[in-house]
């Protein structure tokens, strides 16, 4: 029996250019979320970030470790070499990983997991002070059953990567046929490359959204070649459009602004502390930690920081009281 396939074309819709926003201190480009691309067209993908910068001591010092709960974190290398942390070792102990130019990092939050430990230490520690990494981070959301599974790590190296060759392009796989990583919701990551003039066409399934995150040069895209449409009206009008260019010291100017203060909705001082027993303390650091993963879920890393901070302070607190008790 034989068994038709019928392929349609999708349009496409060109959404926007992705914003410079500061993540611990780093410029990166956020695609999404985007007030153009609504979380019904682009579910079960949270966000869309990519980085470029100079590993340096400065950066390695930081403290950039943070919790992540409920979704999927992939996390792709274009260039150069980072390592990084994550409490997904035994009993939740921290473990590394590295990864080099072509190699992935699916990193499964679950019912909550550490990560971002000593960003650059190894590098650093070995003498590739001043080298440019660049990569792309995405979320990608954990079906409600699986939001409590065990945090887990995998790293794929370049060679683990299927590689194929569709029409003039290059398509690595990330996730998708052929790959060991498995999202928590069905999905595909491709990574694909074209040469000046190419075409590819992708089958994606029906039921399947779709959005394309371009790294560099220029595309047409969808069956209704949203760009071919664009300049031939741009023809027609007389249009010639005006590249914006933006120098570095405007951007980091523009960067360097603080974002608006979010205050803590549990203001502590030191007195109040004092004046609990120490159940109390132990009891106020669990509602904390609950509060700490809750906002890092809801994307509000400032607020998450600091609860992590005052995490840190009435831990300081209780073993102090432990020590006074004893």
């Amino acid at each position: 029996m034989r068994q038709e396939v019928e392929d349609t074309g999708r349009d496409a819709t060109l959404v926007e250019d992705a914003a410079w926003i500061r993540v611990m201190g780093t410029p990166i480009l956020e695609a999404l979320p985007s007030g153009g691309a609504p979380y019904e067209q682009v579910d079960p993908f949270i966000l869309v970030h990519e980085g470029r910068f100079r590993l340096t001591p400065e950066m390695t010092a930081k403290d950039t470790k943070h919790p992540h709960r409920g979704f999927d974190n992939l996390w792709y290398a274009l260039q150069g070499s980072i390592s990084t942390g994550h409490s997904t070792g035994p009993g939740g102990a921290m473990e590394r990983a590295r990864l080099t130019e072509g190699s992935l990092l699916a990193l499964r939050a679950g019912r909550g997991v550490w990560h971002a430990e000593a960003l650059g230490e190894d590098e650093i520690g070995e003498g590739l002070a001043d080298t440019e990494f660049r990569g792309v981070l995405f979320w990608v959301n954990l079906a409600r059953k699986d939001k409590d599974v065990e945090p887990s790590a995998q790293v794929l190296q370049p060679e683990q990567i299927p590689v194929r060759h569709e029409g003039d392009a290059t398509v690595r796989v990330l996730v998708g046929e052929g790959s060991p990583v498995r999202l928590g919701a069905p999905g595909l990551i491709l990574d694909i490359e074209l040469p000046t003039g190419g075409e590819v066409t992708t089958a994606v399934p029906p039921e399947f959204q779709g959005f394309a995150y371009l790294l560099e040069g220029e595309a047409a895209f969808g069956a209704n070649r949203r760009r071919a449409k664009q300049l031939a009206y741009n023809e027609e009008q007389g249009i010639t459009p005006e590249t914006i260019v933006k120098g570095v010291s405007d951007i980091a100017e523009f960067l360097s602004l603080e974002a608006p203060h979010v205050p803590s909705r549990r203001r502590r001082g030191k007195r109040e502390v004092e004046g609990m027993s120490r159940e109390e303390l132990e009891r106020l650091i669990v509602d904390l930690e609950g509060e700490m993963f809750t906002a890092a879920e809801e994307l509000r890393f400032e607020y998450a920081a600091k609860l992590r901070d005052e995490i840190k302070e009435l831990r300081r607190e209780l073993l102090a009281f432990a020590g006074a008790q004893s």
